[in-house]
């Protein structure tokens, strides 16, 4: 058990934490804790009429540093964020028995809900803006410079062999899983390799950056009782290819089964954001291949197989069945995407 659990007990904190920000007096709830290398913990302040967030962070002094100069620089270009609020000492954050701790606003309001359109439509836009402020974000003094910049054909590539090894071991073992993983083997083979195919013909000298929250998903967007939008949780940011982010906020909606990969409204998203940051040919070149890898079809095998004298079959099964219910839509949502680039640029993309 990691020694920090303790440390992090309510009362704990309250006694050695809330008083840097004096709410000493205040109610504190816990709501979240990960007991993980990456550990963290998030409370409810509550003091007054007012609500605070109170967060544990599970990386260092600098990397905070960087944190802290993103949303600062979001928060002066007009994007709604919850500002890091200084202790009583003026300090950005608390630090107690080598852990360091964020206090922000606690921000009212409903998450992005993938159903309603508005939402989507707020969040799409939104994305463009913070991608288009912050091209030339530059951190403050004494932070890391965050960056991930990695190249998605060597990890599709890697991923690739490791479908043809599931499917080596599938028809040594089949089982009830490995007939399922052969079943639906054809389709997510083909989605994967077409994947990597485009994604080695990505010159990576093209592709736009900026800074990126490398989180963009519902329970981080959240729009208040007057229908702003505000982002929350910045944890991950760094400065990163904007399409990464592009990519993951619609592969998080559209392979919802209500959504189940619509090319109207992925294509409609992508001409939203086109609206204020337009993207080039390697940009649409990292989207589709980032989509048309099948990321689910891939982690849960490769975890059944190599865990396979232990794990709960039964569970797995029902995993890798969901995960291969909208496979023909997906391949479908894939093709037209490369058909509606291809006509955009006049040339192939492979």
């Amino acid at each position: 058990m990691n020694k920090n659990i303790n440390l992090l007990s309510e009362e704990n904190v309250k006694q050695h934490v809330l008083p840097h920000y004096n709410l000493q007096d205040a109610n504190l709830s816990r709501i979240k804790f990960k007991d993980t290398d990456k550990q963290r913990a998030v409370y409810k302040v509550d003091y007054r009429d007012k609500s605070y967030c109170l967060k544990k962070v599970y990386f260092d002094e600098s990397e905070l540093l960087f944190v802290y100069s993103a949303v600062e620089w979001l928060y002066r270009n007009n994007i709604n964020v919850p500002r890091i609020i200084p202790t009583i000492e003026n300090g950005r954050f608390v630090k107690y028995e080598c852990m360091l701790f964020i206090l922000t606003p606690w921000i009212l309001g409903e998450k992005c809900n993938y159903d309603n359109k508005d939402h989507i439509i707020s969040a799409t836009i939104n994305l463009s803006k913070m991608h288009s402020c912050c091209k030339n974000f530059r951190a403050i003094s004494g932070s890391i410079n965050r960056q991930n910049f990695n190249c998605i054909h060597l990890s599709f590539e890697k991923h690739l062999a490791q479908l043809v090894n599931s499917s080596n071991l599938a028809f040594k073992s089949q089982d009830n899983f490995s007939n399922l993983f052969l079943d639906n083997f054809e389709i997510n083979y083909m989605m994967a390799e077409m994947s990597t195919k485009i994604s080695q013909t990505i010159n990576y000298n093209n592709l736009h950056s900026s800074l990126c929250h490398l989180d963009y998903v519902n329970k981080n967007i959240i729009f208040d009782n007057r229908k702003n939008i505000w982002i929350i949780d910045f944890d991950k940011c760094t400065l990163a290819y904007c399409s990464h982010d592009i990519s993951y906020f619609l592969r998080r909606f559209l392979k919802r089964s209500n959504t189940n990969w619509n090319l109207k409204i992925g294509l409609h998203c992508l001409e939203l954001y086109e609206e204020i940051f337009p993207l080039n040919l390697d940009d649409y070149k990292y989207i589709i291949s980032y989509l048309a890898f099948p990321q689910k079809f891939w982690k849960i095998s490769r975890d059944y197989y190599n865990n396979i004298t232990k794990c709960n079959h039964k569970s797995f099964f029902y995993l890798l069945k969901k995960a291969s219910n909208n496979n023909i839509n997906q391949m479908n949502f894939i093709i037209n995407l490369g058909r509606h680039v291809e006509k955009k640029f006049n040339t192939k993309i492979t």
